[in-house]
C-alpha cells in the first residue's frame, strides 16, 4: 500500500514538498482528464502542469528516486 509512504514523504518534507491525494470514487473526471488508467498513479506537477506519471505501488526509495529523477531536489530530511 502506499498510503504509507506518501504520509512519510509529507512528514519528512512538510513545508518544502506537497503531497495530496485524491479519491477517485469522490472525483470521478478527474482521472479520464488526465488519462489515468490504473491505481495507484502517481502525478508529478509543476507549475499546475503534469512533469511525470508513475504507476503502481512504490518503496519509500523508489519514490524518492522517482522525484529526483525528475529534477526534484529533495531536501534533507529534518
Amino acid at each position: 500500500m502506499i498510503a504509507p509512504v506518501l504520509d512519510e514523504i509529507h512528514s519528512t518534507y512538510k513545508g518544502r514538498l506537497t503531497v495530496a491525494r485524491l479519491n477517485i470514487d469522490q472525483n470521478p473526471d478527474t482521472p479520464a482528464k488526465h488519462g489515468v488508467r490504473g491505481i495507484p498513479t502517481l502525478m508529478l506537477f509543476k507549475g499546475g502542469n503534469v512533469e511525470a506519471t508513475k504507476v503502481g505501488a512504490l518503496s519509500k526509495s523508489q519514490l524518492t528516486a522517482f522525484l529526483e529523477g525528475n529534477g526534484i531536489d529533495l531536501p534533507k530530511p529534518v
